[in-house]
C-alpha cells in the first residue's frame, strides 16, 4: 500500500481557497480518491471489516508474550461491569493484596459497593456546596455551566478514594454486596443528577431571593437527604458494623467478632494512605515539572485532603513505578486506556495500529499537543502488577484491569509494552519513600490551580 511518505507529490488544486466546499472542490476530491489503487482497496477492506483489524500491526502482536522478570499477580481480576468506578476498583484491589496475606486467603474482595454508596452521597453534598459557593455567578458562567454538566459522576481520584476510607471506613464484598444498580448505574445516575440540577435550582433561586448561607444549607441538608433515600434504595444501606469471620486457604478458622467499617480498614489496609502521592506526567508548557497542581471542584468529601498532583519528568515516573513493583507492591496508575489497544488480546502498544498507512495521512499530534486539544485525557484507573526488566529497563508492563476475565487478555491481565506508557500513562500513586529529596521538598510548594475543565481532572468526570 502506497503510504502517505511514499506517494507522488499531487498537482495543485485548480480552486482557490473558499469558505465553501464547491461543486470543483468536491470533484477534485473524488478524482483524488478514485485515482489511488490503495484507497479503494483499503475501502474494499474497511466496508467489510473494522478499521482496526485492517491495521492491526503483526509484527507487535507476534512479539505478545506474557512473561515478566517481576510477576506479583497470582488473584483473579474483578469486574466493574457497566460503571465507572475503576478508580475506586484498583484503590480496593491495591489494598486486598495485603488484606489477603493478612488473613491468609486466596481471594478476597472489599465492597465496592459501599464505597461507591459514600462516594455518591459525599459528591452530591460536595457539588451542592459548590453551587452554594458559586450561586451568585450568572447560570451561563463557564464554571457553574460545567458544574452543572458534571454533578455526580462513577469516576474519580486517588485523593478521593483515599477521602472516603478515612472518612467511612471499608467493608468485605460480602457485607455489602453487589446490586443491579451498582454494577449498573446508568438509570440510577440519571435519576440523582435530576434531583442534583434541581436542587442547585433550589439554592441558586433562595440566593436571588435574597437568602443566607444558613437558609441555603438547610435546603442543602433536605436535598442531600433524598440523595440518601435514593442511595439506600438502589444499593442498600451501608452497615455501621458486621460480624467478621472467615476460613483462610489452609482450612483454618478464624473470629475478628463485631467491627465497624473503621475497625476493618485500620485492620486489613496497608496503611499509612496519607504515605500515597500522586505523581502525573503533563508535558504541556503550562504545566512545569517540578511543581504541584489541583483541579478547581476536583473532589468529594468537602473538609477532605484536596486532589494534589507532583508533575515529574516520564522517565521519573517510570523509575518510580519500577522500583515499586520490584519490591514486590502492585502500583496505582490512570491512563488513557482506549488509545491503541486490543481488547481481546489484552494489548497496548503506541504502534499497535497502522493508522497511518490505512489512511495515508500522518497524526502527527504529541502527547502534549493531544493533551491540548482534547485528543487524549485520563479515562481509566489500573493495577500495574508486573514489569519485565532488562538491562535495568523496562520492556512491558503487566496490568491489572477490572473488566472481569472474558474477552479481556489474559483472563483480565494485560500487557502494555513500554512505547505506551510514554504516550499514554499520566498517574500513579506512590509512597513517598520512593521520591527523591528534590520531589519532597516540590510536594510541600503551593499548587498551581487548574480550571474545572482541565484534563488532569477528567479521570473523575468517568
Amino acid at each position: 500500500m502506497t503510504t502517505f511518505a511514499q506517494r507522488p507529490a499531487k498537482a495543485a488544486s485548480p480552486t482557490t481557497a473558499s469558505a465553501d466546499l464547491s461543486p470543483d472542490v468536491l470533484a477534485d476530491m473524488d478524482e483524488d480518491f478514485a485515482s489511488q489503487p490503495a484507497y479503494r482497496m483499503a475501502q474494499n477492506a474497511v466496508t467489510q471489516v473494522t478499521a482496526d483489524d485492517v491495521a492491526l500491526n503483526r509484527n507487535i502482536v507476534t512479539q505478545m508474550d506474557h512473561t515478566f522478570s517481576h510477576h506479583l499477580d497470582d488473584w483473579k481480576v474483578t469486574n466493574q461491569k457497566k460503571s465507572g468506578r475503576c478508580w475506586m476498583f484498583a484503590g480496593l484491589n491495591l489494598f486486598r493484596v495485603g488484606a489477603m496475606k493478612k488473613m491468609n486467603l486466596k481471594d478476597f474482595e472489599f465492597s465496592q459497593n459501599y464505597t461507591l454508596f459514600w462516594d455518591k452521597l459525599e459528591r452530591a453534598n460536595y457539588f451542592l456546596e459548590a453551587i452554594i459557593e458559586t450561586a451568585d455567578k450568572p447560570v451561563d458562567d463557564r464554571t457553574v455551566a460545567f458544574l452543572l454538566e458534571r454533578p455526580l459522576d462513577d469516576g474519580g481520584q486517588w485523593n478521593m478514594f483515599v477521602n472516603i476510607i478515612h472518612k467511612h471506613g471499608l467493608v468485605p464484598k460480602a457485607v455489602m454486596p453487589e446490586t443491579e444498580s451498582s454494577s449498573n448505574t446508568g438509570r440510577m445516575n440519571s435519576l440523582l443528577l435530576h434531583k442534583l440540577r434541581e436542587g442547585a435550582k433550589t439554592l441558586r433561586d433562595l440566593k436571588n431571593d435574597g437568602g443566607n448561607d444558613e437558609a441555603m444549607r438547610q435546603a442543602k441538608h433536605e436535598i442531600v437527604r433524598v440523595i440518601h433515600r435514593m442511595l439506600c434504595i438502589h444499593l442498600g444501606t451501608p452497615p455501621k458494623s458486621f460480624n467478621w469471620q472467615w476460613m483462610d486457604k489452609d482450612r483454618k478458622f478464624h473470629r475478628d467478632g463485631e467491627m465497624t467499617p473503621q475497625d476493618f480498614a485500620k485492620k486489613y489496609v496497608d496503611g499509612p494512605l496519607d504515605d500515597y502521592v500522586c505523581i502525573v506526567h503533563d508535558p504541556r508548557e503550562t504545566s512545569p515539572y517540578g511543581k504541584t497542581f489541583t483541579v478547581q471542584h476536583l473532589g468529594n468529601v468537602v473538609g477532605g485532603t484536596p486532589v494534589k498532583y507532583l508533575n515529574v519528568p516520564m522517565d521519573v515516573m517510570k523509575s518510580i513505578t519500577q522500583k515499586i513493583i520490584m519490591d514486590g507492591e502492585p502500583v496505582w496508575m490512570g491512563c488513557d486506556v482506549g488509545k491503541m489497544m486490543r481488547r481481546d488480546m489484552g494489548l497496548w502498544d503506541k504502534n499497535l495500529f497502522d493508522y497511518e498507512t490505512l489512511y495515508d495521512t500522518e497524526f502527527a499530534l504529541d502527547k502534549a499537543g493531544r493533551l491540548l486539544h482534547h485528543q487524549t485525557l485520563m479515562t481509566h484507573a489500573m493495577l500495574f502488577t508486573g514489569v519485565d526488566v532488562e538491562d535495568d529497563q523496562p520492556r512491558r508492563w503487566r496490568v491489572e484491569n477490572s473488566w472481569g476475565e472474558e474477552e479481556n487478555g489474559e483472563k483480565g491481565f494485560y500487557i502494555m509494552n513500554d512505547s505506551w506508557f510514554d504516550e499514554y500513562m499520566f498517574e500513579i500513586a506512590a509512597r513517598k519513600k520512593y521520591l527523591t529529596p528534590e520531589l519532597l521538598e516540590a510536594l510541600e510548594t503551593e499548587p498551581i490551580v487548574l480550571p474545572p475543565w482541565d484534563p488532569m481532572g477528567s479521570l473523575a468526570r468517568g
